[in-house]
């Protein structure tokens, strides 16, 4: 024993060390310091020699910068830039446009929660709540999704003057522009709710605050395009649209394939430079209506106009609609949604320099341009369409399931329809928490790169699987379509969310772990930068400095992964209540699991990294729940820690670990290096995978809530439109269920006693009259299984139509004797 005394003493102390990432020096003479202890104390003289010797032979070269430079760090330099991929042009703007948040904390391995909870509470003004209070509420209640999606196939001409009147399409244009100059916040706050009423209406709002010529001449634009521009966008008077996607290029912006000639033209009967563009755009929202369109495309100037520079790159361009040779074709029709979309083409079409957004000086700066705005998009409108739209299903769906029967039971009561409520609750819990994230990170003046790729991933996922499960729940009732149905649009639309600003397959195997590992880790774009440096003594210096913090953030999160592993996440100083310290210590474990995964998987697999896109999804859903679960930590401690949201924010929780094990679990057994894979099996899951889905317990609790009137449903079901009016089913529904769980003691006991009675009577009203006379029910009592009678119908109700009424109008138009032929 005596013999292994010092080992032990040397690997305890290494090991507590690297848990608490101490410095090299300290380590060292911790170290020594414990030697000689065991020396003094009779430990074996050989071991402690040899353990000493080891302590001294590691430590001395990496103390001495006269060694380590020239004999260690120079040739792992040389060895590295061998090895580092090469980053493209389009790589590296990526990477440099965003910035980083609390998503870098997630990566360390060593969370440091007081970032998250020191943020500020996520608060409008007090103009943004009377706007949502006002002119939000006013354009919810005159809108009617039937009509829209069948009847006009378009919003009504007063909805469209409503919106601009009130400047919804200027609420990110500061004031002095006349807009509104609302926070990211307020603009989220506005599409969730619109969202919750009409997918239309909220993408037809969304767009124009989103990636556009709006927040595009807002970021980059001249003095002369704001003045101009930003009042007219403001008010309405111009209604704007971007061209992006093409048939040759989605999802891949930098392939696009449209360009433009530098050249000389006429412009308002002027000779100018300019450019002559050839344009094949689809796809794009507002097209049909726009006046305005922001158009990206690829710049070349053969003749040197402008310098040397032939291939000048992606450039952004305004182009008003009747500018001549510009052809804006007929509409796309999105899934039923019916929102205005659709292509736009162009050949030959000229426009001067000064119809570049930001003039000359922009030229070739158009994919910079695109990855910042385009994370301010994927940050807001898409997270909070989806918001919206779950929180909206989450609450008419308890309360469909509360009132409509089957068997004599509610059939929210029925353990496989209240799996499906669990699952809507607490999914549409995630969505709203991490789609007030994103937004509030812009808000804070923050380009979320990473977040933004979470949040359009998952909220557009999440909300996917509510209105499915929701539409399982509804049966019939949401498969009919008719002004009675709140649900089948955004069953339709659910779908369209997903394929826009990056399909969601793409977004989240190359996106989220690709920009994440690089830009988010505290030490990889670092050693990036010092290997590019040009100074030979800097570059050596700044790489020295960056590798060997990696070397020691790589070994703590190896122990950190193992120590966690081993107690369960039981022990560690955390934030948070009683209730929720483990839900933090979990995820300090999870974080130094991923961090150890991140530099395993970039140390060995180099530049295959970014081909092995099963590997990268796997490692992205790890982070994109880390940050969900700490999103909603959030939220439950901005809004005082509220005990009637626990059975939420654990549903919701334990979800979201169990899929960050399942993926780890993915990953770790389909690791290309199988050796790698069972050792980093053996640090992550000692005693297993250990996780697991939420219980049928929580999940009757969760259920329960969405089912009855509490303070959790409440604040579930803030931001959206819930007002029972003619054009608002849902609203009705859900206003019902409190005047259904009152009536139904009354029910039951009129039940009863029919049942038990010789009472032949097989009409309802006619059972009624019989109860009173028979004294079962009063006759207050009998107006409110009238009333509830109503509100039962009311609730199940569908609609119907005549044949003629479902026709095209193309078909109703054809001469009769053309019709059989049809």
């Amino acid at each position: 024993m005596a013999i292994a005394v010092p080992f032990i003493a040397f690997l305890l102390i290494g090991a507590i060390a690297a848990y608490h990432r101490l410095r090299l020096p300290v380590w060292a003479a911790l170290t020594i310091t414990a030697l000689l202890g065991c020396w003094l104390f009779g430990a074996n003289p050989t071991a402690t020699l040899i353990a000493t010797a080891v302590v001294v032979l590691v430590s001395v070269p990496l103390l001495l910068p006269q060694f380590r430079l020239p004999f260690i760090t120079a040739p792992l330099l040389k060895f590295y830039t061998k090895i580092l991929p090469p980053l493209s042009e389009t790589e590296r703007v990526a990477l440099e446009a965003g910035t980083v948040g609390f998503e870098g904390e997630l990566f360390s391995g060593k969370p440091d929660w007081n970032v998250l909870l020191s943020q500020p509470k996520p608060t409008l003004t007090a103009e943004e709540q009377a706007f949502l209070d006002g002119p939000v509420e006013e354009l919810c209640r005159m809108t009617n999704d039937w009509e829209i999606t069948h009847v006009h196939a378009d919003l009504q001409p007063e909805l469209w003057d409503f919106i601009k009147k009130n400047r919804f399409f200027g609420m990110i244009v500061p004031k002095e522009y006349g807009g509104l100059g609302f926070t990211a916040l307020a603009n989220h706050k506005v599409i969730q709710k619109l969202a919750s009423v009409s997918s239309v209406v909220s993408s037809t709002v969304g767009v124009p605050n989103s990636l556009g010529p709006a927040e595009l001449l807002m970021h980059y634009g001249t003095t002369e395009q704001k003045d101009y521009y930003l009042p007219r966008l403001a008010d309405g008077r111009e209604v704007p649209c971007f061209g992006l996607t093409g048939p040759w290029a989605g999802s891949d912006a930098t392939s696009i394939p449209d360009y433009g000639i530098v050249c000389t033209g006429d412009w308002n009967g002027a000779k100018v430079v300019g450019v002559k563009l050839t344009f094949d755009k689809r796809y794009i929202t507002l097209a049909p209506v726009a006046t305005l369109i922001g158009l990206a495309f690829r710049m070349y100037d053969p003749d040197g106009l402008l310098g040397d520079k032939r291939d000048i790159g992606i450039t952004l361009a305004l182009l008003p609609r009747d500018t001549a040779g510009v052809d804006i074709g007929r509409r796309h029709f999105p899934l039923n949604s019916t929102f205005q979309n659709g292509p736009i083409q162009g050949r030959d079409v000229f426009i001067p320099l000064s119809q570049l957004i930001g003039g000359e000086a922009c030229a070739g700066k158009g994919w910079q341009m695109l990855v910042e705005c385009l994370s301010i998009g994927r940050s807001i409108t898409l997270p909070s369409t989806a918001s919206g739209g779950s929180k909206m299903a989450a609450v008419v769906t308890g309360a469909y399931a509360r009132i409509r029967k089957q068997f004599g039971l509610s059939v929210g009561r029925f353990e496989g329809v209240e799996e499906a409520l669990a699952r809507i609750a607490g999914n549409a819990y995630a969505a709203s928490a991490l789609a007030e994230a994103s937004a509030s990170a812009v808000a804070r003046g923050e380009l979320p790169a990473v977040p933004s790729t979470i949040a359009k991933y998952h909220c557009t996922e999440m909300g996917r699987q509510a209105a499915m499960d929701a539409m399982d729940i509804h049966g019939g009732k949401g498969i009919i379509l008719g002004p009675r149905n709140y649900l089948g649009r955004g069953w339709q639309a659910s779908p369209i969310a997903i394929t826009v600003e990056g399909a969601n397959i793409m977004t989240r195997s190359l996106m989220i772990f690709g920009q994440g590992a690089i830009l988010c880790h505290p030490w990889v774009l670092k050693e990036m930068k010092a290997a590019g440096l040009a100074d030979e003594g800097e570059r050596l210096r700044e790489f020295d400095k960056n590798l060997f913090g990696h070397i020691g953030f790589a070994i703590s999160n190896a122990v950190r992964s193992l120590w966690y592993g081993l107690t369960s996440s039981r022990i560690g100083a955390v934030p948070g209540d009683t209730y929720t310290r483990r839900y933090y210590r979990k995820l300090n474990r999870y974080s130094a699991a991923l961090a150890l995964m991140a530099d395993t998987s970039m140390l060995l697999l180099g530049g295959k990294l970014k081909f092995k896109e099963s590997l990268s999804g796997r490692l992205g859903d790890v982070l994109s729940h880390l940050y969900i679960a700490s999103a909603m930590l959030k939220r439950y401690e901005d809004q005082g820690r509220p005990q009637t949201d626990q059975p939420l924010l654990a549903w919701s929780f334990h979800n979201s670990v169990h899929k960050i094990e399942i993926a780890f679990s993915a990953a770790l057994r389909n690791f290309p290096i199988r050796p790698i894979g069972w050792l980093m099996w053996m640090l992550v899951f000692p005693w297993g995978r250990r996780a697991q889905a939420p219980s049928d317990r929580l999940g009757h609790k969760t259920a329960a809530l969405l089912m009855s009137p509490n303070e959790a449903r409440d604040r579930l079901a803030v931001g959206i439109f819930t007002t029972p009016c003619e054009n608002n089913p849902a609203g009705r529904i859900n206003s019902y269920l409190q005047k259904v769980i009152l009536a139904e003691p009354v029910e039951r006991k009129f039940l009863k006693a029919l049942k038990n009675s010789d009472i032949e009577a097989l009409d309802f009203d006619k059972q009624l009259d019989e109860g009173v006379r028979e004294g079962w029910i009063t006759a207050e009592e009998r107006r409110q299984l009238e009333e509830l009678r109503e509100m039962t119908i009311d609730t199940i109700a569908v609609d119907d139509f005549d044949t003629e009424e479902l026709r095209s109008a193309g078909y109703r138009h054809l001469p009769r004797e053309n019709r059989a032929a049809a």
